[in-house]
């Protein structure tokens, strides 16, 4: 018998050691060697803290990230969850702490009254009670239940701040590409207010010939014409321009009014200067926040199963309560004091298999973890791809582009000489004028495409993911 409860506490001690479920191990994922439109090499410079939207030497653009960066309505949401994760970690693990309860309460009766024995009298009878106690309870972690929900606690910690660089990336990327899209909208305008200019002079040469007799009416429509259609196509590139400032206004979180005039004055479209080196497919899964957000959440999802499968397992909980008391009646009173202690054990013997089915739940909600971690690296991979091939073949087109529109000024040029000198119709010098003001508008789309696949690549490889954001924790590891 001695020998027994000798042995008692060292079995206690050594089940509490005991964690059910698979320990985490980090996934991995086969990944080619390079990408395929770039050397093969891993990048030089840590690209989650490199500023890449400094490329487009844009001082507003730079100023507006940097008003904007502790200011963005998601990326202080992302910051509020971090504390909402914190404290989930003390939830998780205050469960396998002793439990310490006290009470108390005091009561007064009394009684008045008279009775009639052999002679008149009187009777007045108090009481008063006072308690207290002190109860406390402990679940023993024999199979590590709350080890296991600590774990996983820990591991949404890290994906909470995680998830800051997350959302702080989306704030960069969606920031420089509403820019992009309202300086496009501003160079659109100035191109087609300059193409306004040019039909109007052609008008007024097309009047001009007129009166000279050597022209028609209809040549005097038709030049009417393209006018009123370069009138009627201002009102929507406004548009675009007011809703790309209201935009940028609320990420910066501003009401849109305080931010629209100052980006009226217009500034020339932002062209990236110097190429990003985008390292290996591999460096993808260290740089990406999202990757490392999807790896954390399947940590917790593996720690989960340890939970469920806890729950197959007896528990042992060790209880106590220590209480007292004072009774004071009349002139009498006297003291009352109790205790209890011992060990409940408690063994799941028959559930209708629901605690199983709560481990296959949590197997399988681990699974697909698994499988969106792998899905989330392939997507990187693809974006990565395409950005790269993206950028490469618009800075094609853009180089093309600007020849085409050159061609087509000094073919307008020509055209406008030959009608002067009656060698052409007013057609040929409509047409090139339509020529020149839709070259112009394809270079300045193709200008603001070019700079977002910029952006997008830079986004792709996780560029900038950690300036200012909150240093991600290692309390998993402790």
């Amino acid at each position: 018998m001695k020998i027994a409860k000798s042995l008692l506490p060292l079995t206690l001690l050594l089940l509490s050691g005991c964690v059910s479920g698979p320990d985490y191990k980090s996934p991995d994922a086969v990944l080619p060697a390079k990408f395929s439109e770039s050397s093969g090499k891993s990048a030089p410079d840590n690209v989650t803290l490199t500023p890449w939207w400094e490329s487009f030497r844009d001082k507003r653009l730079n100023a507006l990230i940097a008003d904007g960066m502790n200011e963005n309505l998601d990326v202080l949401q992302a910051l509020e969850r971090i504390t909402e994760a914190q404290a989930n970690v003390i939830v998780a693990g205050a469960g396998a702490l002793p439990n310490v309860n006290g009470n108390g309460s005091a009561t007064a009766e009394g009684q008045d009254g008279t009775y009639l024995k052999r002679t008149s009298g009187s009777e007045h009878a108090e009481t008063k009670t006072l308690s207290g106690g002190l109860g406390a309870s402990w679940l023993i972690d024999l199979f590590g239940q709350y080890a296991r929900a600590r774990e996983a606690a820990n591991a949404s910690l890290d994906q909470a701040y995680v998830n800051v660089n997350v959302a702080r990336l989306a704030y960069f990327s969606e920031l420089a590409s509403t820019y992009i899209d309202l300086r496009y909208y501003q160079e659109a305008i100035a191109q087609t207010r300059r193409s306004l200019e040019s039909r109007r002079e052609t008008l007024k040469l097309t009047n001009d010939i007129r009166e000279a007799g050597a022209a028609s009416s209809l040549d005097v429509v038709q030049a009417e014409g393209l006018v009123n259609q370069t009138l009627s196509e201002l009102p929507g590139l406004e548009t675009g321009f007011h809703q790309s400032a209201n935009r940028i206004a609320t990420l910066l979180g501003v009401p849109a009014a305080t931010l629209t005039g100052s980006l009226i004055k217009g500034a020339a479209q932002p062209v990236p200067r110097y190429s990003t080196k985008v390292g290996v497919p591999a460096d993808l899964i260290r740089n990406r926040p999202d990757i490392r957000a999807a790896e954390r959440q399947l940590a917790a999802a593996t720690a989960q199963i340890g939970v469920a499968e806890a729950q197959l397992y007896p528990s042992l909980t060790l209880d106590g309560t220590v209480s007292a008391s004072r009774i004071v009646a009349n002139a009498a009173s006297g003291n009352l004091s109790s205790w209890s202690f011992g060990p409940s054990l408690n063994v799941p013997i028959f559930n209708g298999g629901s605690l199983k089915a709560q481990v296959d739940i949590a197997e399988s909600q681990a699974a697909q973890q698994y499988l969106t971690w792998k899905q989330t690296v392939l997507n990187a991979v693809e974006e990565v791809e395409n950005a790269q091939i993206a950028l490469s073949r618009d800075a094609q087109t853009v180089a093309a582009l600007r020849k085409v529109v050159g061609s087509y000024e000094e073919a307008l040029g020509l055209a406008r000489e030959s009608y002067r000198g009656g060698a052409s119709t007013v057609l040929e010098v409509l047409d090139a004028e339509r020529n020149v003001a839709d070259g112009r508008l394809s270079l300045a789309a193709s200008i603001r495409q070019l700079a977002r696949d910029y952006v997008a690549l830079n986004v792709a490889i996780g560029g900038a993911s950690e300036i200012g954001g909150p240093a991600a924790t290692e309390v998993a590891s402790k």
